[in-house]
């Protein structure tokens, strides 16, 4: 083969292992823990963290009608700690890991949550 060939093959092969690495498991589906809410009740737990520049998990499971408690870990920073989902009306700045958004979502349907500026994105599956 002449050099060009194994040259352009070798940038493929580069290219394509960066997109694995950079772009995998960037959709992951996370799994949802119960907890105990603050008045006692049983709570769907989500912990979200910041990968590759956007949420991760950047879809979300939950069911309907029973309580989400919605945490952001110590990797989200700047603008993705302002957290809105519109449909819910929620839109809450989270300066700490400890501090949680807490909703109860009645209506199944699949709904966008992002930070205050769009630039992180996910959704939430109401089931």
């Amino acid at each position: 083969m002449k050099s060009s060939t194994i040259y352009i093959i070798g940038i493929i092969v580069v290219i394509l292992l960066g997109g694995y690495f950079f772009l995998g498991n960037s959709g992951q589906v996370s799994g949802v823990k119960p907890s105990a809410g603050n008045s006692g009740e049983n709570a769907q737990e989500i912990v979200i963290g910041m990968k590759n520049y956007n949420y991760y998990p950047n879809t979300i499971k939950v069911k309907a009608g029973i309580p989400v408690r919605i945490r952001l870990d110590s990797t989200v920073v700047g603008c993705f700690r302002d957290f809105t989902i519109r449909e819910f009306g929620i839109h809450k700045y989270l300066k700490t890991p400890e501090e949680s958004i807490d909703f109860t979502p009645t209506k199944p349907g699949t709904y966008t949550f992002a930070c205050s500026m769009g630039m992180g994105t996910g959704r939430l599956i109401v089931e």
